[in-house]
């Protein structure tokens, strides 16, 4: 088998991915502030980590893979939403947990091993920015604790930015009592009516970056694997945290593999609340499935950005009605393999690279119609396999295409197709083509095959 290799933002090249210790691979990616349901963009990061976690248990073992994605649950707009709604933060962050857990489990992202929140870490945040104030990389300050950025001179080497422009990136407030304007918050007073934790500064609550930090050390243990989430984070999330983290536990390697995913763009913008352009899982998965909702976040190169379609997720559906139909046309052939094909694991040991492993999905489907018959049973033993690494063809093949029926109209239709049988038999054709009809108006499709009728919905 190929060795996996993995693009790193920090070294800025793909490198053989070689684990610390391949009995205990960790991975780390941000995960969401729940405060509202998550639009479509977050989700691309759950997905892209999803299926590399999928490729690392298949590597190393289920066992050996630990992977946590955390959980923002203390936050300004969260606040205001619990204010608003005159709630405790709890009510908030709960209710919207739940959404996003099933919303993630509905495009088929396996649970991550840990799924740490906030309010739950405070004695480890609070443990750490300790760590930092005793060692000299942390000073209290006004009832807040700054990071001390010139107590790390590698600064600014994951994003490659000089001072200046990371000054100016990161939109700094200026502040008295700051030692240098690029120091950055770690504990913070609350506002009159926010939650607020005791502190030996002060009561008050943690900053953004040091909630990452504090919770992979407490599950993870540094250094980990792999870090992931979106190219926005590199700068300031994933800069500050590296910056903190390696100062807090005296470690020169925070994360051996920096893994960033490329934007969702809507038009020509990136996807977000804050400009209002945005498409939420939640109601998308009203209206499509979740597997082709999967598939439409991966049909490009996770690196690169992505523009989200109405046109784009149209097509996922097709590709993936590509696929179901060669497998229900193929459903009297037995799989005689239990393992991805070799060229599909090639594409996806190569950094992922998902447009090809979809390729290999739509050449395994022709060889599965087309090649000799003894060929059959391995193409579609490898199609099932690779697919299914991906997330893909775990529904039944009839029941994907019949997916947008609820039970009382497939009763019906199964009724009306028997009765239509029955007349077909009894030479009755005036019967038979009345129920058609009815199908027909029902928007159901009828196709008459030697092995019997099956059906779907019209648009399906």
């Amino acid at each position: 088998m190929s060795d996996l290799f993995l693009y790193d933002t920090m070294s800025r090249e793909k490198r053989r991915f070689v684990p610390t210790d391949p009995a205990r691979v960790t991975m780390y990616v941000c995960g969401p502030t729940v405060y509202n349901f998550a639009h479509i963009g977050n989700f691309r990061p759950v997905v892209v980590f999803d299926l590399l976690f999928r490729m690392l248990r298949r590597i190393y073992g289920e066992a050996a893979v630990l992977y946590a994605a955390n959980v923002t649950d203390v936050d300004d707009k969260i606040n205001a939403k619990a204010t608003a709604e005159g709630v405790s933060i709890e009510v908030i962050t709960d209710r919207y947990l739940s959404a996003y857990n099933a919303d993630a489990a509905a495009l088929g992202a396996l649970p991550p091993t840990f799924q740490p929140r906030v309010t739950r870490t405070m004695d480890a945040i609070l443990a750490m920015i300790g760590r930092l104030v005793d060692g000299q990389g942390a000073y209290a300050a006004e009832g807040h604790v700054l990071f001390d950025t010139q107590a790390f001179p590698a600064y600014g080497k994951l994003s490659g930015r000089p001072m200046d422009e990371m000054i100016a990136g990161a939109r700094v407030e200026v502040a008295p009592y700051k030692r240098h304007p690029a120091d950055f918050v770690l504990w913070k007073p609350s506002k009159p009516g926010e939650p607020e934790w005791p502190s030996p500064w002060g009561p008050g609550r943690p900053g953004w970056h040091i909630e990452c930090s504090a919770m992979i050390d407490e599950v993870l243990g540094l250094p980990i694997d792999i870090h992931g989430g979106g190219i926005d984070l590199v700068f300031p999330h994933h800069e500050n945290e590296l910056a903190q983290g390696c100062c807090a536990d005296h470690v020169d390697t925070y994360a051996r593999w920096w893994m960033h995913n490329g934007f969702l763009n809507m038009g020509e913008e990136k996807m977000s609340k804050s400009l209002g352009n945005v498409a939420l899982a939640h109601d998308l998965l009203k209206v499509y499935p979740g597997e082709a909702i999967r598939w439409a976040l991966l049909v490009g190169h996770y690196r690169a950005p992505l523009e989200w379609t109405t046109e784009l997720i149209e097509q996922a559906k097709k590709s993936l009605d590509r696929l179901y139909g060669a497998l229900r046309r193929a459903a009297d052939i037995p799989a005689d393999a239990d393992q991805p094909s070799p060229a599909f694991l090639e594409a996806l040991h190569d950094d992922l690279n998902t447009p090809r492993a979809l390729a290999e999905l739509f050449a395994l489907a022709s060889a599965l119609e087309t090649a000799a018959p003894e060929a059959r049973g391995l193409a579609k033993g490898e199609l099932l396999a690779s697919a299914r690494l991906m997330g893909f063809l775990d529904a039944d093949p009839e029941a994907w295409f019949q997916g947008g029926a609820d039970g009382g109209l497939k009763d019906k239709v199964e009724a009306l197709i028997a009765a239509r049988i029955e007349a077909r038999t009894a030479k009755d054709w005036t019967e038979a083509d009345r129920i058609r009809a009815e199908l027909d108006v029902l928007g159901v499709v009828v196709m008459d095959s030697p092995q019997g009728a099956t059906w779907r919905l019209k648009g399906a």
